[in-house]
């Protein structure tokens, strides 16, 4: 590819040059404006990162307005944002009211954001290393895509990241996942700029680091030595001044900024003696009064090595791509390389003498280039290699409500999961959409039947050597598969699953992920499920099994917290059914509302605990099958009636503790003369949600909205009556509910780590046993 439009290589970069001048003052003043000049509304720090933005000034510039094209997909280090908003200015992609809007509410965000700038951007970042991963699987999805559909962005994904994260431990995790190995179309840009937010990175190792990416088979570039330090070491005593940088550890190399050029010269020197002090010496005087500067020129501020080291990436093609530029942060500024700098600002005073540098005046500060100079002319044409055009959305795809028209004797939501997805892969234009991904527990979260009729996918046909007949599972691995079988990293899972959730968007082309992990593992992966919705990424998460009811695993693997963890992430809706059909109906409106423009992805928390489906079977008779899933998709459902009684209590519960409600309805009905309406709440989170939406309309100036589904499960005389909660999970997750109906409230659930044991057992230590919800029941009904 051509990497500059018009004139000679010299005159193009000394173009480019001129621009990157130009993208390190607005990106160092979009920061000092927010700080010392736009009015805050309160008194916090409105913060920013001038020296983080510095250092990335070369490396963006070459590669927004002489490498990438529309094709490429970027991921941006989430300090340098103003850097992006300074070259997306220039390109004439960004308003500039905006520019003096950093941090503003409804302004420039202070991290990049899909969801949230007021310009297209590929990729949220801000919690580092999410975001420098993130890139690899948007590759994976991408061949993914090609290989199934035909559908490529053609181009990069692209990775600009700051050294510090790769101390994050989900990068090591993606880069040695085996699906990503020959990824061609992947490029990371390490900012080797050795310092972090509290501390300059101890030691050396940059080499060791190089060594870990050729290991999992990546091309290696590295941009150390700028071309004055190259021609030193051409030079007699050369090899010695080479020698001493390479083995000066990164703190006392960063002392020399900023240090004075008697010092300077001496700190080289330090290590010699005899004739190779003499020969080093000599070396250094041939620049004297510049030997400081000499030891600062580093690649990653060469826009010629630069532009070369984005060429050589390109003709790299059958695996990924690292470049490590050294830099400077802060390169260009009075606080470079300084001990601290990372949120340093600079002063009114240095701000102006930059300005004054630049050859800009309070006037002409904001300003970008003339479009008939030099500088507009490339400006416009990298504009229109950027340029996307209009691409329209897919059209949406028909999913069915309902995939069976009864119910099992007795069967578990996990179970029902399986069965659900081998009937939606039979669909005609869905099936054929969906892609399951599982972190090497694809048999013991019922995966196997869709893995068998759709196959593992992999980039190329694989042999088969282990055909055993009688192995539940027909392993067959080749581009036609559609799961994705990866390593036991949950980051990793839920990250592919964010990836292969914006097809939508990157390919235009409609997927239905599903990932499928150990409900206790959620935790865990936890970040990369925040990460990827706060993009705007739409998945199915089964999350299973889940609870205490798992009695015979213990406390490790047994999940309290996720239910929890569902009803307070944004972009994630939550769902705990109890029977087969419920969790259909879940899951079949789950994939509907995927595609919606506000659209969420759906968690289904499930169980391997075996339940009788009379109850729901019962339920549905009464309601009428079109009433019931009405209430099922809108948060819950009426699953037992009440005889008339004086005493009556509320019980509500979801998934696998339904049996145990029913059991305990009967024991207060039996033994108590208590009746009991039990209430299965098919997504707490949904429920939740429309409750408060109903409550603060009002508050938030809006009008006055129609009753909750909630109280529309309930009687004008059921209102007012005390309620037990039963989860198999945290008490508090539904412990709302007291408040929501204004009433009293019992919530039980599991607030302490579980053990092993039989469920009755288990159940009982932890008080969500029949018995112990009758016990409730009946403190909640004392005066």
């Amino acid at each position: 590819m051509q990497t500059v439009d018009s004139g000679s290589r010299r005159d193009s970069i000394e173009t480019l040059s001129a621009i990157e001048r130009r993208v390190l003052w607005l990106a160092v003043r979009i920061v000092d404006y927010a700080n010392r000049e736009r009015p805050s509304g309160d008194d916090l720090k409105v913060g920013g990162h001038q020296a983080s933005s510095a250092s990335m000034v070369t490396l963006m510039t070459a590669l927004w307005l002489a490498d990438m094209d529309a094709r490429d997909r970027v991921s941006v280090k989430p300090h340098a944002s103003p850097v992006m908003h300074a070259l997306e200015y220039l390109l004439g992609r960004l308003d500039r009211p905006y520019l003096t809007r950093l941090r503003d509410f409804g302004g420039l965000q202070s991290y990049p954001s899909r969801t949230k700038d007021p310009f297209p951007v590929d990729f949220s970042t801000g919690s580092v290393g999410l975001g420098s991963a993130a890139p690899l699987f948007a590759a994976l999805a991408d061949r993914y895509v090609d290989t199934r559909f035909g559908a490529s962005t053609g181009g990069r994904f692209i990775s600009l990241l700051g050294d510090a994260e790769l101390d994050e431990g989900n990068v090591w995790e993606a880069l040695v996942e085996p699906l990503a190995r020959k990824l061609g179309n992947v490029l990371w840009i390490v900012d080797l700029n050795r310092q972090s937010l509290d501390r300059v990175i101890p030691g050396i190792r940059a080499a060791e680091l190089e060594a870990q990416f050729r290991t999992n088979g990546w091309e290696v570039i590295e941009l150390k030595y700028g071309r004055r330090l190259r021609a030193a070491y051409a030079r007699p005593g050369g090899d010695l001044l080479r020698r001493r940088i390479d083995e000066m550890p990164n703190e006392q190399y960063q002392s020399l900024f900023g240090a004075s050029e008697e010092l300077v010269r001496e700190t080289v020197l330090e290590p010699f003696s005899g004739r190779e002090r003499s020969a080093l010496a000599g070396l250094l005087e041939d620049y004297a009064g510049g030997v400081a500067e000499l030891v600062r020129d580093l690649g990653g501020h060469d826009l010629g090595d630069v532009l070369a080291a984005l060429a050589r990436a390109r003709e790299t093609t059958e695996r990924p791509t690292v470049i490590f530029a050294y830099t400077i942060k802060g390169f260009g500024l009075e606080i470079a390389g300084r001990p601290q700098n990372h949120s340093a600002l600079l002063t009114a005073e240095q701000i102006d003498d930059f300005r004054a540098r630049t050859g800009l005046t309070p006037a002409t500060e904001w300003d970008g280039f003339a479009p008939d100079s030099p500088e507009g002319r490339l400006l416009a044409a990298a504009r229109g290699r950027l340029d996307r055009g209009e691409r329209p959305l897919p059209t949406p795809i028909a999913v069915p409500p309902t995939l069976s028209e009864r119910d099992p004797g007795t069967t578990s939501t996990q179970a029902a999961f399986g069965r659900a997805l081998l009937e939606l892969s039979r669909v005609d234009g869905l099936g054929e959409r969906l892609v399951t991904v599982s972190p090497d527990v694809s048999v013991s979260t019922n995966l196997g039947g869709f893995i068998n009729k759709t196959g593992v996918w992999g980039p190329e046909e694989e042999p088969v050597y282990d055909a055993m007949e009688d192995s539940p599972l027909k392993w067959r691995v080749g581009p036609g598969g559609q799961h994705l079988e990866m390593g036991i990293a949950e980051m990793n899972l839920v990250l592919a699953l964010g990836q292969l959730g914006l097809t939508w968007d990157f390919q235009r082309e409609r997927l239905f992920p599903v990932g499928a992990l150990y409900d206790p593992f959620v935790m865990r992966a936890l970040e990369g499920i925040v990460f990827s919705v706060y993009q705007g990424a739409r998945f199915v998460l089964c999350g299973t099994p889940s609870g205490i009811s798992l009695s015979r695993e213990g406390g490790a693997h047994q999940s309290l917290s996720t239910p929890g963890i569902g009803i307070e992430t944004p972009g994630l809706t939550y769902c705990e059914p109890a029977f087969a059909r419920e969790l259909e109906w879940l899951l079949a409106d789950g994939l509907r509302r995927l595609q919606e423009p506000d659209g969420q992805s759906l968690y289904l928390r499930l169980s391997t605990k075996p339940i009788d489906q009379a109850p729901f079977a019962a339920a549905a008779a009464r309601r009428g099958e079109e009433a019931l899933r009405a209430d099922v998709v809108a948060g819950g459902f009426r699953l037992r009636e009440p005889s008339p009684s004086e005493d009556r209590v509320l019980i509500a519960t979801c998934g696998a503790m339904a049996p145990e409600a029913l059991a305990a309805a009967e024991l207060l009905a039996d033994d108590e003369g208590v009746e009991s309406t039990v209430l299965c709440l098919s997504s707490p989170d949904r429920l939740y949600h429309d409750w408060r939406r109903a409550r603060t309309g009002p508050v938030r100036g809006g009008a006055a909205t129609t009753p909750c589904h909630l109280e529309s499960l309930l009687g004008p005389d059921e209102r007012g009556l005390p309620v037990v909660t039963v989860i198999d999970g945290s008490s508090h997750a539904l412990a709302w509910l007291g408040s929501a109906l204004g009433t009293r409230c019992v919530p039980l659930g599991v607030d302490a780590f579980g053990q092993t044991g039989s469920q009755p057992e288990v159940y009982a230590a932890y008080d969500v046993s029949p018995e112990a919800i009758v016990t409730a029941a009946l403190v909640a009904l004392e005066p």
